[in-house]
């Protein structure tokens, strides 16, 4: 098997979908976070399929930034930086509930409560640092999809409208503290359709590579092109 560049984009750009698509879809699924939740089958398959997500999202955002690395410029590298670090952080926080927690709800039932406690806004007892994970996740998320959203849509060469969509789903995180925590998710949909047509939007990048087969040699030469899409 050949690897190309080529290849590793579009391989990027399906991980970016599948994460957008699980990302949206768990939306609908998540039990209320509570102690006995954590201990149902339902509450496993929900943060295995996030640490699946997170994974995914990790990698596809690698290859979008890179699809357009002299394009996006300083701010792309930033959000980049910080919308991965968001995917980084999910996936290890997402590891502890779907690891961890389920060990602890008969030991240290008030240790889980007050675990579950950290994104939901409820009592989250003496965890110390721990707690720092909402608010770092919610600038991380923030500020990284804005500037990635934007860097992606000046740059015109993926889906503009996948790219608005990311930077204004990331700020409609800012809301997220007026409503409940269940209603809340919902906030969580423009994203995940983002990077769903994100990741569409660079599997099928028509214009990734210029293949010449014209040489004496008869051998092929990857050239890459960058051609805006409107």
């Amino acid at each position: 098997m050949t690897i190309t560049p080529t290849g590793l984009s579009r391989a990027a750009g399906i991980a970016a979908a599948a994460s957008g698509l699980l990302y949206g879809s768990i939306q609908f699924i998540h039990p209320v976070e509570s102690v006995a939740a954590v201990e149902t089958t339902r509450w496993a398959v929900v943060h295995y399929l996030t640490i699946a997500m997170a994974v995914l999202g990790a990698i596809g955002v690698t290859g979008i930034y890179l699809r357009q690395v002299r394009r996006v410029g300083v701010l792309g590298l930033v959000g980049y930086l910080l919308f991965g670090g968001f995917f980084l952080l999910d996936m290890m926080y997402s590891f502890v509930e779907a690891f961890v927690l389920p060990e602890l709800t008969s030991a240290a039932p008030k240790f889980v409560d007050d675990v579950n406690g950290i994104f939901t806004g409820g009592d989250t007892g003496d965890l110390g640092v721990i707690t720092a994970a909402a608010p770092v996740g919610f600038l991380l998320y923030l500020l990284g999809g804005l500037a990635l959203g934007v860097a992606s849509f000046r740059a015109r060469i993926l889906s503009r409208w996948s790219s608005a969509l990311l930077a204004v789903g990331s700020v409609l995180t800012l809301a997220v503290p007026l409503v409940p925590h269940q209603v809340a998710r919902g906030a969580a949909l423009p994203v995940g359709i983002a990077m769903l047509g994100l990741g569409i939007s660079l599997w099928q990048d028509r214009e990734l590579a210029a293949v010449r087969t014209d040489l004496p040699t008869g051998h092929s030469i990857e050239a890459r092109v960058e051609h805006p899409v409107r």
